[in-house]
Parts: structure tokens; sequence; C-alpha cells
């Protein structure tokens, strides 16, 4: 069974709809990727995968006794709230110790516990979302784009760390990223979001699709062989396309 089936989902802000008829699928031992324009919908889908957000219509079926560990796009932290990295990953839930210093230790902060966490950089603030994301061991990972706000070498270490991740755990992992080089390198299927699936497939066909150059043009082409993606692309499905009538006038 899939980890995830998305079937025919739509989400709505008021008389907003952020999403119409979006169907996807995340199956063990993946990284789907997520691209779109901003406002397109990502990060709602995102939240209506993990029931933060309800459905306006469709479905979201979950395999049973799936666990979940999901990294937001961002989180602020009042500079006057005194709550150290250790305590913030025991929320809100309690972990034991030997769980949460593992965690720290794969997410390559093993000494951060004591640190409060205003006074945190952003890359050590993005490792210990992820580190709180990974204490329950989770079978898929959600990251709405991890590494916004870091500079190139820390975005970079971060990717390399959740190739790491996922390897090792053997966790799925569902992204959004706005980094399309590092999309074509890390992903082996990418979904092309704009309100509605354009189209997805592996990082290559997606590339050259007509509905993701419209978007994005063709300049992530060539990046593809400088990235190039050495897992097996068992994936390499044909680009499925969702055709609405009102589409041609997004």
């Amino acid at each position: 069974m899939s980890l995830i089936t998305v079937e025919n989902l739509s989400v709505r802000y008021g008389a907003h709809q952020a999403l119409h008829d979006v169907n996807l699928v995340v199956e063990a031992n993946e990284i789907v990727t997520v691209v779109g324009p901003n406002g397109s919908g990502k990060t709602s889908l995102l939240r209506a995968i993990v029931g933060a957000l309800p459905a306006a219509s469709g479905s979201i079926a979950r395999k049973p006794g799936l666990r979940i560990g999901y990294v937001p796009q961002r989180l602020h932290v009042d500079p006057t709230l005194p709550i150290t990295a250790e305590r913030f990953l025991r929320l809100p839930r309690h972990a034991g110790r030997v769980a949460l210093e593992a965690a720290l230790e794969r997410t390559g902060v093993p000494d951060i516990g004591p640190k409060q966490m205003s006074q945190l950089s952003g890359g050590q603030l993005q490792r210990v979302l992820l580190a709180r994301a990974l204490v329950n061991q989770p079978d898929l990972l959600l990251l709405d784009e991890p590494t916004q706000g870091l500079d190139q070498p820390a975005s970079a270490a971060f990717y390399r760390l959740i190739e790491e991740v996922r390897h090792e755990t053997a966790c799925s992992i569902l992204m959004i990223s706005h980094e399309l080089h590092v999309v074509m390198a890390a992903s082996d299927r990418v979904i092309c979001l704009n309100g509605h699936v354009c189209c997805q497939g592996s990082p290559e066909i997606v590339s050259s699709a007509p509905e993701y150059r419209a978007l994005f043009g063709s300049g992530t082409g060539g990046a593809l062989a400088l990235y190039r993606h050495d897992h097996d692309h068992a994936h390499d499905d044909a680009c499925t396309h969702t055709h609405h009538p009102h589409e041609a006038a997004e």
C-alpha cells in the first residue's frame, strides 16, 4: 500500500481555492519533490496531508500506522521565550533522552540541547527542526522549503543531510523546494504544482514538459547532467497531465 494517496483534493481559504483536483501518491523509500510558483498551493498541500488544513473535497488516505515527521517552512521563536533546544524537542509529546540525543547526533548538532532556541543560527534551527521530526522514527518526512533563508553552503549541507537520513532510515520524503537544480539532483519524482498538478514524473521527464517550462523556462535542463541523480529511475513514468477547462486562463 502507498504511504500517502491523495485523490481529487481541493482546498479552500474562504472564497479562495488554493488547490483543485490534486492527485498524487507517495511510495515507500522515495524522494518526491513538489515545485511550483509562489501561491501555487505547495504549503497548503503539505498542511492538508498532515491534517492541519481541511479538504474542501477529495480524500487523503494514509497507510495504517504511518508515522509522519514534519519540518515547517519557518519557525519564529520569540527572543524573550526561555526554551532550550532540548525542551523544544520534547514538545508536544515526551521523548526519552536517548532518542533526543540520537536525533541531535544524526542531524549534526549533538551539543546544542542546552542552548536557547532564540540563540540558534538559521542552519542550527533547521537541524533542530529536523531532529524533532526524526525523534519518532517517521516513515515519511514532510519538508516545506527546509533551506529557505540559509546561505548556499548551509543549504547544500542540509540537503546532503536529508539524503543521508533517507538512506539510513529508509523513510520516504515529500519535499517542497524552490531550488530547482537541487531538486533535479535529489529527487526520484518531481510534481509540478500550480493550483493543480501540471505534470509529474522523473526529473528528466518533468524538466522537458511544456507545463514545467511555461512556469520555469528551460534553464534547469542543462543542470541535469551536472547534478545527475544516481538512483535507479524506477519512476521514469511519462509526465501525467490533469486537464481542466479553465487551465488556459491560469
